[in-house]
């Protein structure tokens, strides 16, 4: 989990950023970015993608990572910017945001997936399956997920006919039908098809 590291780290780049982000594909809620610097010593072998984790052991690497880490950058974008630059811009303006908000900047990047981040000036690294494969993109991926749950926590206070606690704002089927009862609450992403369709049929309903 640290050879994408220890190339980098090897040529006297001591500072290499691991970014991930999470809520790409939720009908609800912010995308949430996040970075993590390692030192060269650093030892956390139970760090893998946040996706093979339970929650509760995504809360205790979340606090182990922060412990460890030499620096950690949390970006996030709410679903009113997700539905006016898209869903891919906005994941990409989180994770710029998560870097910009490092101590000091990074001398390189690896970045989860195949995209590079606009408009930073810092040397990108793209990984496929970074997540998994890199244990600062894991650790940021863990960073990222555990945010977000948290964030969506919240919003199930507000909100708790769309039951965000459980289904973290993923098109459950009670999600999908407590939006075809009640429509979509301000925090929804409108430019999404099927919240789209389903605010058009609960309108029809209203008028009826």
């Amino acid at each position: 989990m640290l050879s994408y590291e220890k190339i980098f780290w090897h040529q006297g780049l001591n500072l290499v950023a691991g970014v991930d982000e999470v809520g790409r594909g939720p009908l609800a809620g912010p995308v949430v970015a996040a970075t993590v610097v390692f030192p060269q010593d650093i030892s956390l072998e139970q760090v893998n993608d946040s996706k093979k984790l339970t929650p509760q052991k995504r809360e205790e690497l979340f606090d182990l990572i922060f412990e460890n880490a030499l620096d950690v950058g949390i970006g996030k974008v709410d679903q009113v910017t997700i539905d006016k630059l898209n869903i891919l811009n906005a994941s990409l303006k989180a994770m710029y945001e998560a870097i910009s908000r490092l101590k000091n900047r990074p001398d390189v990047v690896l970045i989860d997936g195949n995209q590079k981040i606009p408009n930073l000036r810092v040397p990108q690294i793209t990984i496929i399956k970074g997540d998994s494969l890199s244990l600062s993109v894991a650790a940021a991926s863990i960073i990222a997920k555990v945010t977000r749950d948290r964030l969506m926590f919240d919003y199930h206070k507000k909100y708790p006919i769309f039951f965000f606690d459980q289904n973290k704002g993923y098109a459950t089927k009670s999600h999908i039908q407590a939006l075809r009862e009640h429509g979509p609450c301000e925090i929804h992403r409108m430019s999404f098809r099927s919240v789209k369709m389903l605010k058009m049929k609960q309108e029809e309903i209203s008028f009826s």
